[in-house]
């Protein structure tokens, strides 16, 4: 593999700032951003006086542990411009992840914040390794997930040749590389090994490519993913960190150099560990859930947010900025199936509204051919005897998932009885992935 580390030139001010000069940044930005959301968005004034606090209350960093989390209840119950802190007129683009009852969450961007979220994803690319001039596949989502549009600006912020592929059509994939040869590809890790898989069925050599980088986020993967596509493509897999909430791709990037973690970028966002159960803060190297605040967002500020995301973090070192380890699972009952978010209360909804069906269900989560696949058991109830009307129930549950979620599901209709049951909190979800 090429040595793709950035030259120290090409880095921005702030990425060779000392530790002080970040925090002293943080503090300034930190109380800006408080006073914004508390006078520009109801929730926010409404949370911090119940908390008994003021933006004015904060005096240190370690102040911001004094105010309220931000969940994601509450941006579904300001759906969808609540929680908005200027005009919906001087929004110039909405994004949105799923919800477990049909009612996503939405985000909304202002010019500055368009312009300051291409800049980190530019910033993410060249900590990659990428470079002015390079070809990059973007093999992610368009639409309302922002992962697509996210690497599409950042990739040209930085001034690369862009190839806005989006998802699917794997063959195509694989010939587009061959004929157009980009030098970054950007994807979900699973789908970069489908497309190995299908690079291999074609008889073609992966490692003879033109691709000197992959970028893979939006689902978590493992060290023996990024073994494997390394030694097969010769290239190095980056790490990619973000959320729709919070902003989109470029929260938090591996450094090419040193691959030992995600860089976050703490200019635009203060981190924190708390304990899942009590909320209190620990400190670092302690793992917990991540809770981010942003630091410069103008649209829509997000306070102390809950991300679910187990981690900890750890001090710089390709960076001052401090790093988090890889995400190690979730607080909450959330899946990542092949980059969209999924809950298991999403699924027992589309099954209440199926006849025949009881809601007696479990999703079991395997890996085959690289890409993952979930399963749905569910228990038919007795009425639902005859073969043909559990295929016919089996199809029409799994066309709502479809439409309403998002992912495609394999459906099992079971004898009553047949899912398994528990003494005491239902196991709703079995993960057969492998995690190392």
């Amino acid at each position: 593999m090429l040595d793709l580390t950035p030259r120290r030139e090409d880095l921005e001010p702030i990425e060779l700032a000392s530790r002080a000069e970040i925090s002293a940044l943080q503090l300034e930005r930190l109380k800006r951003t408080l006073r914004r959301a508390y006078e520009r968005v109801p929730h926010y004034r409404r949370a911090f006086e119940a908390a008994g606090v003021h933006p004015d209350d904060l005096a240190s960093l370690a102040d911001i542990a004094r105010f309220p989390f931000t969940c994601k209840e509450d941006l579904r119950a300001g759906y969808p411009f609540g929680l908005f802190a200027v005009p919906r007129e001087e929004i110039v683009r909405l994004h949105a992840s799923s919800g477990t009852t049909g009612r996503p969450t939405v985000v909304g961007y202002t010019r500055g914040d368009i312009e300051v979220w291409a800049g980190l994803v530019a910033r993410s690319i060249r900590a990659s390794g990428g470079r002015p001039g390079m070809k990059l596949h973007n093999a992610y989502g368009y639409g309302l997930f922002t992962g697509g549009l996210g690497l599409h600006y950042g990739a040209e912020r930085l001034g690369l040749t862009t190839i806005p592929v989006s998802g699917g059509m794997t063959e195509r994939q694989v010939q587009l590389i061959v004929d157009f040869e980009p030098d970054i590809i950007t994807v979900t890790p699973s789908y970069m090994l489908a497309l190995l898989d299908e690079f291999r069925h074609q008889g073609r050599d992966p490692s003879a490519t033109s691709l000197k980088v992959g970028i893979f986020g939006a689902e978590p993967w493992t060290d023996a993913m990024r073994a494997e596509i390394e030694a097969a493509f010769d290239m190095h897999a980056i790490d990619i960190y973000g959320l729709s909430e919070v902003m989109g791709p470029g929260v938090a990037n591996e450094c090419v150099e040193s691959k030992d973690g995600l860089t976050i970028w703490e200019d635009h966002f203060y981190p924190e560990i708390v304990e899942p159960q009590s909320g209190s803060v620990l400190p670092d190297g302690a793992r917990g859930e991540l809770v981010l605040t942003t630091l410069t967002k103008e649209g829509m500020p997000i306070i102390r947010y809950r991300t679910r995301d187990l981690t900890r973090l750890l001090p710089g070192t390709a960076r001052n900025m401090r790093r988090m380890e890889r995400i190690t699972g979730r607080s909450d009952d959330m899946m990542i199936v092949r980059g969209v978010n999924v809950f298991p209360s999403q699924i027992e909804e589309q099954i209440f509204k199926v006849k025949g069906l009881a809601p007696h269900y479990q999703v079991v989560l395997t890996r085959e051919e690289r890409l993952d696949q979930l399963e749905v058991l569910v228990e038919a109830l007795p009425l639902l005897a005859e073969a043909a009307e559990r295929r016919i129930s089996a199809v029409e549950l799994g066309n709502r998932i479809k439409s309403v979620i998002g992912v495609t599901a394999r459906i099992t209709v079971t004898d009553p009885g047949g899912v398994e049951r528990s003494q005491g909190k239902a196991r709703r979800v079995v993960d057969k992935r492998p995690r190392a």
